[in-house]
């Protein structure tokens, strides 16, 4: 379905300038749309910044104490706490606190339910829009409340690293729910891309695993009990249930936000003396090896996010755009990569900077086992003649690399190269395998 022009730009910030410099095409029934530049667009420069229709935390990670605003994913703890934690180190003390942004005197907790927010203004947004449908008031710790045994079962079913959460759906319809204009938001989802019944299966199996028939059954019976509405009966019939899975699974735009990474941003500007600056990025060093060492690569709040314009970008092996955080928040700024020039399609990649680098064998199968399509980029036509298998080496890697649907992590972490991104792998694979076998043991502290 295309999107009305005010659809489209109706949640990126000054909607006029983004519309003066991109829109939004139909390009065949196999790609379906696309983002293609109106204008020059120099390489570095924000094309633009959008909030997303809903969003919501992964629930482990919000188990695990990652702390982040109910509404916007701001990280509340301060950078100092953040690096406390995840370091293991009680004591320790950031030089320049100064430079941390987070500001607790502002937070808000809502009043029944006791879940936080960043700010007032978050808080009253977010009761405005969806928070009121999904209070679980005194109930927020009974873990035989209705939404909280929906969110039990997903955790069972859906380990870290997460790349998904029920509760992006269940926060769809608590958006319906409280509407005035309830046919307004359906409409806004629609523009979403749908996918036939199979691709819909293997899109459960590929979150759920192979016991996904059964988990989904399981998940839609929780679901409809939890959160039926007359309004939206559709989506409440296990077909429906089934695509509003798909939806979710393949459109989640992942969302990072760390208080600890822009801390090290602020110190990466501040002008010092040479022996200072050398004894700050020392420290700052030092600080990413004991957290390497404690927790590994999960460093931020994490959750994901349906965002309307975004989702046109399709994807190429040489992306000449990227999405990203940079506000400590929810909302996403797509860059520039390189210089776009008018007329030309705007691309992210789906996958990372690893297996983008990996044979055009590799790129296709982790696409086509995560997205369903083969790609037809600039880079894979050019290497059309190569044989289609997988190396000794990339057949290793694969029994670790883990797809993860659009993710836009922000830099989490000071001068992490590429030649870490499959040790990243490895350790998230061992993490994971961690989970299944100690949930209630990892990472309480």
């Amino acid at each position: 379905m295309a999107a009305p022009l005010d659809d489209m730009f109706s949640l990126c910030v000054d909607p006029g300038k983004v519309a003066a410099c991109v829109e939004v095409r139909f390009i065949d029934n196999i790609k379906g749309k696309g983002l293609f530049a109106k204008k020059s667009i120099k390489k570095g420069e924000a094309i633009f910044l959008e909030r997303p229709l809903v969003s919501a935390q992964f629930l482990w990670n919000a188990l695990y104490k990652y702390k982040a605003c109910e509404y916007c994913l701001r990280a509340l703890e301060t950078a100092e706490e953040n690096a406390r934690r995840l370091s293991g180190i009680p004591g320790l003390s950031l030089p320049h606190p100064e430079l941390c942004r987070v500001r607790p005197e502002l937070h808000q907790a809502c009043p029944q339910c006791q879940v936080m927010y960043c700010s007032s203004e978050c808080r009253q947004s977010a009761a405005d829009q969806y928070h009121r449908a999904l209070c679980l008031g005194p109930s927020q710790e009974d873990p035989d409340h209705p939404i909280n045994k929906l969110k039990d079962a997903w955790r069972s079913m859906h380990y870290p690293p997460e790349t998904s959460s029920i509760m992006l759906m269940a926060r769809m319809v608590a958006v319906v729910k409280q509407a005035k204009d309830k046919a307004h938001w359906q409409k806004l989802f629609s523009y979403f891309c749908s996918r036939a019944a199979n691709e819909e299966e293997e899109i459960a199996h590929k979150l759920l695993g192979d016991q996904f028939r059964g988990q989904l059954a399981l998940l839609h019976s929780l679901f409809k009990a939890a959160l039926y509405d007359d309004h939206l009966t559709r989506w409440f019939v296990p077909e429906g249930f089934r695509s509003l899975f798909a939806l979710v699974g393949t459109n989640g735009q992942g969302i990072g936000t760390s208080s600890l990474s822009q801390w090290v941003h602020a110190c990466d500007a501040l002008e010092l003396p040479a022996q200072q600056r050398e004894q700050l990025d020392s420290f700052i060093d030092q600080l990413y090896k004991d957290i390497e060492k404690e927790t590994g690569d999960f460093l931020n709040c994490e959750g994901s996010g349906l965002f309307l314009l975004q989702s046109s970008c399709n994807h190429s092996c040489i992306p000449n755009a990227e999405a990203s955080f940079p506000n400590n928040n929810f909302l996403l700024k797509l860059s520039a990569l390189s210089d776009i020039t008018p007329g030309e399609e705007i691309c992210i990649s789906y996958l990372d900077c690893c297996q983008r680098d990996r044979s055009r064998h590799s790129r296709h199968k982790i696409l086509r086992e995560n997205y369903l399509f083969v790609c037809s980029c600039p880079k894979c036509v050019s290497q059309m003649d190569e044989l289609d298998v997988t190396s000794e080496e990339e057949e290793e890697e694969e029994a670790f690399l883990i797809a993860t649907p659009r993710s836009a992590s922000i830099e989490a972490q000071k001068n992490k190269d590429q030649s870490k991104c499959v040790e990243k792998c490895l350790l998230m694979n061992t993490l994971h395998s961690f989970f299944v076998q100690f949930q209630d043991q990892l990472f309480l502290k």
